[in-house]
């Protein structure tokens, strides 16, 4: 440490990614600046600009870092189960990183797929990998990522807005705020207050992933090009109800 009080030594990029997620996990992604992010390494900002150039390749790199926890199994002769493991990791990654959603679902929009950072690009490529390895074509494996990461990111940013106002009430209007609603105007969302008040993330991601893999097998075993036209009707039946 030197007379100023900041941290001297090597640096690395993956240092301050890490740090910079741990700032976003604590304090959101509106807080983060590279001034704090300095503070929190013990460095001069100034010397962070030599590993990530601006604040958008920061938050680039750190949705990178988080999505360098999905992984896929290319090689998994199931394409269904590997598509169920890849859901479940994606929801436990958006859990452990509720502030940090934003950076994985919503900023690549703003950006050409081309230009996006590689790493966050990974999950594509291996899902496409794996769909081709199982026999679909290219333009159909890209439709059932689309369908599938489409599910998923709606899912996780309404489970992440699933939030209780009043905790320590047992009356569900109470707790989920919805006797502020008029009975006149919403009268079906105040009479599901249980049913909000009880959601399940988990049970409804599976239900969500039962719903959307029937679906692609009907419609891809209708397909002559489709891998699923050598699927028997029992191992179809196995397939759709294998989170039973």
């Amino acid at each position: 440490m030197n007379a100023n009080g900041e941290t001297t030594g090597p640096l690395t990029r993956q240092t301050v990614l890490a740090t910079a997620l741990e700032c976003i996990d604590r304090d959101g992604i509106d807080a983060l600046s590279m001034r704090r992010l300095g503070t929190a390494l013990g460095r001069d900002p100034m010397v962070l600009y030599r590993l990530v150039p601006s604040k958008a390749a920061l938050l680039d790199g750190v949705a990178e870092l988080v999505l360098s926890g999905l992984t896929v199994d290319t090689t998994d002769p199931d394409w269904t189960h590997q598509l169920r493991v890849v859901a479940r990791n994606f929801r436990d990654l958006a859990l452990a990183h509720p502030k940090a959603v934003p950076l994985l679902v919503t900023r690549p929009l703003a950006t050409p797929l081309g230009l996006r950072p590689l790493g966050t690009l990974r999950p594509l490529e291996d899902v496409l990998a794996l769909l081709t390895g199982a026999g679909f074509t290219g333009a159909d494996a890209l439709h059932i990522y689309r369908a599938l990461f489409g599910f998923l990111h709606g899912h996780v940013l309404n489970e992440l807005q699933e939030v209780v106002e009043r905790p320590e009430e047992t009356d569900d209007l109470l707790r989920l705020g919805l006797f502020r609603m008029p009975i006149d105007e919403f009268p079906l969302i105040r009479s599901l207050a249980s049913a909000l008040a009880t959601y399940d993330g988990a049970a409804e991601l599976e239900r969500g992933l039962d719903i959307l893999c029937t679906g692609l097998t009907a419609e891809l075993s209708a397909d002559s090009g489709s891998p699923l036209n050598s699927t028997s009707p029992s191992d179809s039946a196995v397939v759709v109800s294998e989170s039973d």
